[in-house]
């Protein structure tokens, strides 16, 4: 199947502009092992690696209204949190908005029945998850590319929308624990 007629992975009725928390997974282009490796449970950052953490920082200086909750490099992979703020500089989960309990749930329509909405089409702006993922990668290419750094991305990158406290904080948790618990890792 061709890039240009797959479906997106994202949640089709979930604008990726609004305000809340997102879990974000960056692969290496292939899995490889740009970023550094693993010794002793710490990550050892090559020069990519060490780009790839100081462009992360910076996000939040380019990026308006946002966050940086936990992150972490690991070999072939990134670990992030995104924290989309609203006006109101509110930082965190909603509280008063769990996707998971709404009466939208995501199901399994046929196409064809599918309602005409205005949610069914993403917000594709300046500040949304995507536009912000994809500066970030654009950047840590480009920087690596003028160093001569070894360095790819999977086309894609993994997302998922943290609903409560209690899922922040366990991947919080998941992502500070992810060097150490490196050789059970699905990306390894």
């Amino acid at each position: 199947m061709n890039e240009k007629s797959r479906k997106s992975p994202r949640l089709a009725s979930w604008d990726y502009g609004t305000e809340a928390s997102y879990f974000i997974t960056i692969c290496c282009k292939n899995r490889e092992h740009f970023f550094g490796e693993i010794i002793k449970n710490k990550m050892q950052l090559t020069p990519a690696g060490a780009i790839a953490s100081v462009f992360w920082y910076e996000i939040k200086n380019h990026a308006k209204n946002i966050e940086l909750g936990e992150f972490v490099i690991m070999p072939n992979h990134i670990h992030g949190i995104l924290i989309l703020k609203g006006d109101d500089n509110d930082v965190g989960t909603r509280q008063n908005d769990d996707v998971g309990t709404t009466q939208n749930d995501v199901g399994t329509t046929h196409a064809l029945s599918l309602q005409p909405s205005s949610n069914r089409f993403q917000n594709q702006g300046k500040n949304t998850v995507s536009s912000i993922v994809g500066s970030y990668k654009s950047a840590v290419t480009k920087y690596c590319n003028l160093l001569d750094l070894p360095m790819g991305w999977q086309s894609r990158f993994h997302d998922h929308i943290i609903r409560n406290e209690d899922s922040f904080h366990r991947i919080s948790q998941y992502i500070r624990n992810n060097p150490a618990n490196w050789v059970e890792d699905k990306f390894y």
